[in-house]
Protein backbone atom coordinates (compact mmCIF):
# COMPACT_ATOMS: atom_id res chain seq x y z
CA UNK A 1 0.00 0.00 0.00
CA UNK A 2 1.75 3.61 -0.89
CA UNK A 3 2.23 5.65 1.45
CA UNK A 4 1.38 9.07 2.26
CA UNK A 5 3.97 11.65 4.16
CA UNK A 6 3.09 14.81 5.41
CA UNK A 7 6.38 17.56 6.00
CA UNK A 8 5.90 19.68 7.89
CA UNK A 9 8.31 23.17 7.44
CA UNK A 10 9.14 24.34 4.38
CA UNK A 11 13.42 24.82 5.63
CA UNK A 12 16.52 23.19 4.45
CA UNK A 13 15.67 19.84 5.39
CA UNK A 14 12.12 20.36 4.45
CA UNK A 15 12.77 20.91 0.79
CA UNK A 16 15.26 17.60 1.20
CA UNK A 17 12.98 15.11 2.39
CA UNK A 18 10.19 16.20 0.43
CA UNK A 19 12.08 15.92 -3.14
CA UNK A 20 14.06 12.44 -1.95
CA UNK A 21 10.46 11.16 -0.96
CA UNK A 22 8.48 12.13 -3.79
CA UNK A 23 10.81 10.82 -6.27
CA UNK A 24 10.35 7.67 -4.85
CA UNK A 25 6.58 7.53 -5.71
CA UNK A 26 5.90 8.42 -2.62
CA UNK A 27 2.63 10.87 -2.13
CA UNK A 28 4.28 13.79 -0.05
CA UNK A 29 2.21 17.01 0.96
CA UNK A 30 3.80 19.82 2.88
CA UNK A 31 2.50 21.52 5.56
CA UNK A 32 4.27 25.60 6.11
CA UNK A 33 2.07 27.34 9.00
CA UNK A 34 3.66 30.60 6.96
CA UNK A 35 1.07 31.67 5.27
CA UNK A 36 3.42 33.32 2.39
CA UNK A 37 5.56 30.50 2.02
CA UNK A 38 2.73 28.05 1.64
CA UNK A 39 1.40 30.29 -1.05
CA UNK A 40 4.58 30.80 -2.74
CA UNK A 41 5.39 27.35 -2.65
CA UNK A 42 2.64 25.92 -3.86
CA UNK A 43 2.54 27.94 -6.57
CA UNK A 44 5.60 27.10 -7.57
CA UNK A 45 4.92 23.43 -7.52
CA UNK A 46 1.93 23.63 -9.55
CA UNK A 47 4.28 24.56 -12.69
CA UNK A 48 7.60 23.08 -12.12
CA UNK A 49 9.46 20.00 -10.24
CA UNK A 50 11.80 20.76 -7.70
CA UNK A 51 15.93 19.42 -8.19
CA UNK A 52 17.94 17.63 -5.61
CA UNK A 53 21.75 18.05 -6.29
CA UNK A 54 23.60 15.32 -4.07
CA UNK A 55 26.73 15.71 -3.73
CA UNK A 56 29.17 13.19 -2.12
CA UNK A 57 32.90 13.01 -2.02
CA UNK A 58 34.41 10.43 -4.40
CA UNK A 59 31.23 10.43 -6.58
CA UNK A 60 29.56 12.20 -9.42
CA UNK A 61 27.11 14.90 -8.64
CA UNK A 62 23.34 13.23 -8.68
CA UNK A 63 20.32 15.18 -10.06
CA UNK A 64 16.72 14.34 -8.39
CA UNK A 65 13.75 15.90 -9.77
CA UNK A 66 9.93 15.44 -8.60
CA UNK A 67 7.27 17.26 -6.80
CA UNK A 68 4.66 17.21 -3.64
CA UNK A 69 1.30 16.43 -4.53
CA UNK A 70 0.32 20.14 -2.79
CA UNK A 71 1.70 22.58 -0.52
CA UNK A 72 -1.00 24.09 2.26
CA UNK A 73 -0.91 26.55 5.03
CA UNK A 74 -4.08 24.21 6.09
CA UNK A 75 -3.53 21.30 8.70
CA UNK A 76 -7.17 20.10 7.94
CA UNK A 77 -6.29 19.85 4.48
CA UNK A 78 -2.87 18.67 5.07
CA UNK A 79 -3.30 16.16 8.00
CA UNK A 80 -6.28 12.95 7.46
CA UNK A 81 -4.69 10.69 5.40
CA UNK A 82 -1.38 11.27 5.90
CA UNK A 83 0.19 7.45 7.10
CA UNK A 84 4.19 9.32 8.49
CA UNK A 85 4.45 13.25 9.71
CA UNK A 86 7.84 14.36 9.10
CA UNK A 87 8.10 17.23 11.45
CA UNK A 88 11.58 19.26 10.57
CA UNK A 89 10.93 22.69 11.82
CA UNK A 90 13.80 24.30 14.48
CA UNK A 91 12.85 23.42 18.18
CA UNK A 92 11.44 26.60 19.17
CA UNK A 93 8.81 25.73 16.39
CA UNK A 94 8.07 22.28 17.26
CA UNK A 95 4.60 23.43 19.45
CA UNK A 96 3.27 25.39 16.71
CA UNK A 97 3.08 22.83 14.11
CA UNK A 98 2.06 19.49 16.64
CA UNK A 99 -1.00 22.05 18.00
CA UNK A 100 -1.80 22.72 14.56
CA UNK A 101 -1.83 18.78 13.68
CA UNK A 102 -3.25 17.12 16.98
CA UNK A 103 -7.09 17.99 16.23
CA UNK A 104 -6.51 15.53 12.95
CA UNK A 105 -4.47 12.71 14.06
CA UNK A 106 -5.49 9.01 13.43
CA UNK A 107 -4.79 6.12 14.88
CA UNK A 108 -1.04 4.47 13.83
CA UNK A 109 0.27 7.70 12.72
CA UNK A 110 3.87 7.84 12.66
CA UNK A 111 5.13 11.08 13.85
CA UNK A 112 8.93 11.86 13.36
CA UNK A 113 10.65 14.61 14.50
CA UNK A 114 13.77 14.87 12.14
CA UNK A 115 15.40 16.17 14.21
CA UNK A 116 13.56 15.76 17.20
CA UNK A 117 16.06 18.06 19.56
CA UNK A 118 16.00 17.51 23.27
CA UNK A 119 12.36 16.79 24.97
CA UNK A 120 10.70 16.42 21.67
CA UNK A 121 9.21 13.41 23.41
CA UNK A 122 8.25 15.29 26.61
CA UNK A 123 6.19 17.63 24.49
CA UNK A 124 4.24 15.32 22.09
CA UNK A 125 2.80 13.60 25.62
CA UNK A 126 1.70 17.09 26.90
CA UNK A 127 0.12 18.27 23.28
CA UNK A 128 -1.21 14.95 21.94
CA UNK A 129 -2.68 13.81 25.55
CA UNK A 130 -4.92 11.40 25.28
CA UNK A 131 -3.70 10.60 21.26
CA UNK A 132 0.09 10.19 22.37
CA UNK A 133 -1.18 6.62 23.73
CA UNK A 134 -2.46 5.83 19.99
CA UNK A 135 0.59 7.36 17.94
CA UNK A 136 4.08 6.01 16.92
CA UNK A 137 7.00 8.94 17.84
CA UNK A 138 9.99 8.58 16.44
CA UNK A 139 12.96 10.58 17.40
CA UNK A 140 16.23 11.20 15.10
CA UNK A 141 19.57 12.34 16.67
CA UNK A 142 19.89 14.99 13.66
CA UNK A 143 19.13 16.01 10.21
CA UNK A 144 20.51 12.90 7.89
CA UNK A 145 22.33 15.55 5.80
CA UNK A 146 24.24 19.30 5.40
CA UNK A 147 22.00 20.94 3.00
CA UNK A 148 20.51 24.20 2.35
CA UNK A 149 17.98 25.31 -0.40
CA UNK A 150 19.39 27.17 -3.35
CA UNK A 151 16.25 28.53 -4.48
CA UNK A 152 12.83 28.39 -2.50
CA UNK A 153 10.30 25.16 -3.68
CA UNK A 154 12.92 24.85 -6.58
CA UNK A 155 16.61 23.58 -5.91
CA UNK A 156 18.11 22.24 -2.99
CA UNK A 157 21.67 20.93 -2.48
CA UNK A 158 22.45 18.14 -0.21
CA UNK A 159 26.12 18.85 0.91
CA UNK A 160 26.96 15.58 2.48
CA UNK A 161 25.09 12.68 4.16
CA UNK A 162 25.94 11.31 7.01
CA UNK A 163 26.92 7.58 7.18
CA UNK A 164 24.35 6.53 9.96
CA UNK A 165 21.67 8.19 12.39
CA UNK A 166 20.39 6.93 15.38
CA UNK A 167 17.02 6.62 16.03
CA UNK A 168 14.30 6.15 19.43
CA UNK A 169 11.00 4.84 18.86
CA UNK A 170 7.91 5.20 21.22
CA UNK A 171 5.68 2.64 20.09
CA UNK A 172 2.73 2.24 21.97
CA UNK A 173 0.78 0.41 19.56
CA UNK A 174 1.54 -3.15 18.47
CA UNK A 175 3.10 -2.71 15.07
CA UNK A 176 6.60 -4.03 14.68
CA UNK A 177 9.36 -1.45 15.19
CA UNK A 178 11.63 -2.67 11.98
CA UNK A 179 8.25 -2.14 9.77
CA UNK A 180 8.49 1.18 12.29
CA UNK A 181 12.28 2.27 10.82
CA UNK A 182 12.03 0.61 7.61
CA UNK A 183 8.93 2.66 6.52
CA UNK A 184 11.21 5.82 7.19
CA UNK A 185 14.34 5.10 5.53
CA UNK A 186 12.14 4.06 2.82
CA UNK A 187 12.11 8.05 2.68
CA UNK A 188 15.34 9.35 2.71
CA UNK A 189 17.32 6.13 0.74
CA UNK A 190 20.31 3.73 1.69
CA UNK A 191 22.16 6.74 3.50
CA UNK A 192 22.21 7.52 6.13
CA UNK A 193 21.87 3.54 7.84
CA UNK A 194 19.42 4.68 10.63
CA UNK A 195 19.34 2.32 13.55
CA UNK A 196 17.29 2.40 16.92
CA UNK A 197 18.22 2.94 20.55
CA UNK A 198 16.45 0.90 23.34
CA UNK A 199 15.27 3.92 25.31
CA UNK A 200 14.61 7.73 23.90
CA UNK A 201 16.18 9.22 27.23
CA UNK A 202 19.51 7.79 25.73
CA UNK A 203 19.01 9.61 22.25
CA UNK A 204 18.10 12.44 24.88
CA UNK A 205 21.06 12.44 26.13
CA UNK A 206 23.26 11.89 23.00
CA UNK A 207 22.19 15.36 21.51
CA UNK A 208 25.37 17.76 21.34
CA UNK A 209 22.85 21.01 21.65
CA UNK A 210 25.22 21.91 24.75
CA UNK A 211 28.40 22.52 22.20
CA UNK A 212 26.91 26.04 21.48
CA UNK A 213 26.23 27.71 24.16
CA UNK A 214 29.16 27.24 26.66
CA UNK A 215 31.64 28.57 23.13
CA UNK A 216 29.25 31.59 23.42
CA UNK A 217 29.64 31.90 27.66
CA UNK A 218 33.24 31.65 27.17
CA UNK A 219 33.37 34.53 24.54
CA UNK A 220 30.97 36.93 25.80
CA UNK A 221 31.11 36.29 29.70
CA UNK A 222 33.03 39.78 30.42
CA UNK A 223 31.82 41.28 27.04
CA UNK A 224 32.26 45.27 27.60
CA UNK A 225 29.63 46.28 24.90
CA UNK A 226 32.08 47.38 22.41
CA UNK A 227 31.81 46.82 18.52
CA UNK A 228 34.47 44.58 17.42
CA UNK A 229 36.23 45.01 13.71
CA UNK A 230 36.18 41.66 12.71
CA UNK A 231 33.94 39.03 13.71
CA UNK A 232 35.58 36.34 15.69
CA UNK A 233 36.08 32.72 15.01
CA UNK A 234 33.33 30.33 17.05
CA UNK A 235 34.52 26.98 17.09
CA UNK A 236 38.13 27.78 16.01
CA UNK A 237 38.61 30.85 18.29
CA UNK A 238 37.61 28.78 21.31
CA UNK A 239 40.00 29.03 24.38
CA UNK A 240 40.96 26.67 27.34
CA UNK A 241 38.47 28.19 29.76
CA UNK A 242 35.66 26.98 26.29
CA UNK A 243 37.21 23.09 26.02
CA UNK A 244 37.53 22.78 29.79
CA UNK A 245 33.54 24.10 30.04
CA UNK A 246 32.34 21.74 27.39
CA UNK A 247 34.24 18.96 29.09
CA UNK A 248 32.79 19.51 32.40
CA UNK A 249 29.34 19.76 30.75
CA UNK A 250 30.21 16.20 28.80
CA UNK A 251 31.20 14.36 32.22
CA UNK A 252 27.72 15.79 33.92
CA UNK A 253 25.92 14.06 31.57
CA UNK A 254 27.74 11.32 31.38
CA UNK A 255 27.33 11.09 34.77
CA UNK A 256 23.55 11.39 34.41
CA UNK A 257 23.50 8.40 31.88
CA UNK A 258 25.60 6.50 34.52
CA UNK A 259 22.96 7.64 37.36
CA UNK A 260 19.89 6.46 34.97
CA UNK A 261 21.73 3.16 33.86
CA UNK A 262 22.11 2.04 37.54
CA UNK A 263 18.63 3.03 38.32
CA UNK A 264 16.85 0.95 35.11
CA UNK A 265 19.34 -1.37 34.13
CA UNK A 266 17.05 -2.59 30.97
CA UNK A 267 17.85 1.59 29.77
CA UNK A 268 20.87 0.95 27.76
CA UNK A 269 23.23 3.97 27.57
CA UNK A 270 26.11 3.05 25.71
CA UNK A 271 25.66 5.25 22.72
CA UNK A 272 26.38 8.23 25.40
CA UNK A 273 29.84 8.43 25.42
CA UNK A 274 31.85 11.57 25.65
CA UNK A 275 32.23 14.46 23.84
CA UNK A 276 35.58 14.25 22.62
CA UNK A 277 35.30 10.50 21.61
CA UNK A 278 32.17 11.61 19.44
CA UNK A 279 33.68 14.59 17.74
CA UNK A 280 36.36 11.70 17.21
CA UNK A 281 34.12 9.93 15.55
CA UNK A 282 32.13 12.65 13.05
CA UNK A 283 34.62 14.38 11.96
CA UNK A 284 37.10 11.49 10.79
CA UNK A 285 39.96 12.34 8.58
CA UNK A 286 39.10 16.19 9.40
CA UNK A 287 41.01 16.70 12.36
CA UNK A 288 44.76 17.71 12.35
CA UNK A 289 45.46 17.79 16.62
CA UNK A 290 43.81 15.30 18.18
CA UNK A 291 46.06 15.74 21.52
CA UNK A 292 42.93 17.02 23.67
CA UNK A 293 39.62 18.92 22.79
CA UNK A 294 41.24 22.38 22.77
CA UNK A 295 43.42 21.27 20.21
CA UNK A 296 40.82 19.26 18.19
CA UNK A 297 38.41 21.94 17.59
CA UNK A 298 41.35 24.49 16.59
CA UNK A 299 42.46 21.81 13.48
CA UNK A 300 39.24 20.77 12.59
CA UNK A 301 39.16 21.77 9.07
CA UNK A 302 35.11 21.40 8.92
CA UNK A 303 35.15 24.30 11.18
CA UNK A 304 37.76 26.89 8.40
CA UNK A 305 36.47 29.97 8.50
CA UNK A 306 32.77 29.76 10.58
CA UNK A 307 32.94 32.70 12.91
CA UNK A 308 30.26 33.72 15.97
CA UNK A 309 26.78 34.96 15.28
CA UNK A 310 27.24 38.49 14.89
CA UNK A 311 25.07 41.73 14.22
CA UNK A 312 26.32 44.88 12.31
CA UNK A 313 26.32 48.32 13.51
CA UNK A 314 27.87 51.43 12.56
CA UNK A 315 31.12 50.87 14.21
CA UNK A 316 31.70 46.99 13.33
CA UNK A 317 30.06 44.06 14.87
CA UNK A 318 28.43 42.87 18.14
CA UNK A 319 27.07 39.44 19.28
CA UNK A 320 24.14 38.28 18.07
CA UNK A 321 22.70 36.92 21.54
CA UNK A 322 19.38 36.10 19.70
CA UNK A 323 20.90 33.47 17.53
CA UNK A 324 19.47 29.79 17.16
CA UNK A 325 22.76 28.51 19.16
CA UNK A 326 21.34 31.01 21.91
CA UNK A 327 17.45 31.04 21.91
CA UNK A 328 16.90 26.90 20.63
CA UNK A 329 20.32 25.18 22.53
CA UNK A 330 19.72 26.60 25.87
CA UNK A 331 15.98 26.23 26.28
CA UNK A 332 15.53 23.17 23.88
CA UNK A 333 19.02 21.81 24.86
CA UNK A 334 20.55 22.75 28.06
CA UNK A 335 17.57 22.99 30.00
CA UNK A 336 16.34 19.51 29.13
CA UNK A 337 19.70 18.42 29.80
CA UNK A 338 19.58 20.48 33.46
CA UNK A 339 16.03 18.86 34.07
CA UNK A 340 16.84 15.56 33.81
CA UNK A 341 20.53 15.71 35.57
CA UNK A 342 17.96 17.45 38.49
CA UNK A 343 15.87 14.50 38.95
CA UNK A 344 18.23 11.50 39.21
CA UNK A 345 20.35 14.47 41.52
CA UNK A 346 23.49 14.26 39.19
CA UNK A 347 25.47 17.58 40.41
CA UNK A 348 25.76 20.25 37.46
CA UNK A 349 27.78 23.41 38.53
CA UNK A 350 29.19 23.89 34.50
CA UNK A 351 26.21 23.64 33.28
CA UNK A 352 24.79 25.94 35.87
CA UNK A 353 27.05 28.25 34.91
CA UNK A 354 26.04 29.11 31.53
CA UNK A 355 22.15 28.85 32.30
CA UNK A 356 22.71 31.53 34.75
CA UNK A 357 24.64 33.63 32.67
CA UNK A 358 22.39 33.06 29.68
CA UNK A 359 19.53 34.30 32.17
CA UNK A 360 20.89 37.78 32.88
CA UNK A 361 21.47 38.14 28.78
CA UNK A 362 18.01 37.55 27.60
CA UNK A 363 16.21 38.63 30.62
CA UNK A 364 14.42 35.30 31.72
CA UNK A 365 14.83 33.32 34.71
CA UNK A 366 14.60 29.05 34.59
CA UNK A 367 17.15 28.20 37.56
CA UNK A 368 16.08 28.97 40.89
CA UNK A 369 17.57 28.77 44.46
CA UNK A 370 19.22 25.78 42.33
CA UNK A 371 16.70 23.81 40.79
CA UNK A 372 14.21 24.36 37.65
CA UNK A 373 11.90 25.92 38.63
CA UNK A 374 11.97 29.80 37.74
CA UNK A 375 9.09 31.71 36.15
CA UNK A 376 10.46 30.93 32.32
CA UNK A 377 10.17 26.93 32.96
CA UNK A 378 7.64 27.07 30.93
CA UNK A 379 9.45 28.54 28.02
CA UNK A 380 11.49 25.62 27.67
CA UNK A 381 11.16 21.60 27.32
CA UNK A 382 12.53 20.54 30.24
CA UNK A 383 10.78 17.57 31.72
CA UNK A 384 10.01 19.52 35.14
CA UNK A 385 7.83 21.95 32.39
CA UNK A 386 5.11 18.71 31.77
CA UNK A 387 4.89 17.61 35.04
CA UNK A 388 7.56 14.70 35.01
CA UNK A 389 9.23 14.65 38.06
CA UNK A 390 10.94 11.24 38.39
CA UNK A 391 12.63 8.37 36.54
CA UNK A 392 9.23 6.41 36.54
CA UNK A 393 7.35 9.43 34.68
CA UNK A 394 9.56 9.58 32.25
CA UNK A 395 10.03 6.14 31.67
CA UNK A 396 6.49 5.56 31.97
CA UNK A 397 6.11 7.33 28.27
CA UNK A 398 8.15 4.37 26.74
CA UNK A 399 5.04 1.70 27.29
Amino acid sequence: MKSTVLVCGGGNGGHIITGLASSRGIAVRVLSLYNHEANRWQEITSENDMEIVVQAPGSSTRYIRARPDFVTKDPEIAVPGADIIIVTVPAYCHETYLKAIVPHLTEGVIIVGLPSQMGFEFQCFDIFREKFWHCIIVSAESLPWACRINDFGLRATILGTKSSLACSIINPTNKPTNEILSSIQGLIGDSPTLYLLSSYMALNLMAKSYVHPPIMFARWKDYDGVPLKEKPLFYQGIDQFGADLLTQMSDEILQTARVIEETKPNADMKKVTALLENFFKFYEGQIKNKTNLLTAFRSNRAYDGLVHPMKSVNAGFVPDFGHRFMIEDVPFGMCVFRGIAEIVGVPTPAMDEVILWYQKVVGEEYLLDGRLKGKDVIKTRAPQRYGLYTLEELFGLQK
